[in-house]
Formats: C-alpha cells, structure tokens, sequence
C-alpha cells in the first residue's frame, strides 16, 4: 500500500510589534487544531532567525482530504491569529523525497 501524504511549507509576516502577541495566540490555538484534525499528521510553527517579524509553519497532512478539512477550518480557527498579520502568505505544497 502506498500512502501519499501532502506537505506545506506557509510562511506569514507579522505586523511589526506583534510577534509576542503572536507566538502567544499560536500557543493556545495550535493545540487545538492538532487535537481537532485527525489527518493532520505535523503542523508547527516557526520563528525565523534572519527575519524577527517572520513566522514558517510546517504542516503535513494523511491526505487531501486532511488538507480539505484544514483550510475549511481555517479561517475560524485563525481568528485569533490573522488580525497580527501583514497581508499575504508565501504557500509552498511539497512532495517528499525520501
């Protein structure tokens, strides 16, 4: 059998001044998405060294329907979160290679 999983590479700016905010509100929201999402196989957030106002999440999925439910829940899910951030998400599907 041979699973295909789906991996996301998303990288977001947050608003100068608002990282600690940030890193506060995903601290209280991605546990919940990881307990509400079955497919969900990683989803975790990044700070970047060479950039303090970015944020990198890696996520991986079971399937496409793991990543269907995802982005259906994600505007509800990021309420919280989207506010903190400059417009725009730099979005990056990958295919694994080993």
């Amino acid at each position: 059998m041979f699973i295909i999983t789906v991996s996301i590479i998303a990288a977001v700016k947050v608003k100068e001044g608002k990282m600690s905010e940030a890193m506060e509100v995903l601290k209280e929201i991605v546990p919940k998405i990881r307990e509400s999402e079955p497919g969900l196989l990683a989803y975790i957030p990044h700070t970047v060294q060479q950039d303090p106002n970015a944020i990198i999440f890696y996520e991986k999925y079971a399937d496409g329907d793991a990543v269907k439910q995802h982005m259906t829940n994600l505007a509800k899910n990021m309420e919280k979160f989207s506010p903190l951030l400059e417009p725009g998400m730099d979005l990056k599907n990958c295919s694994e290679i080993v």
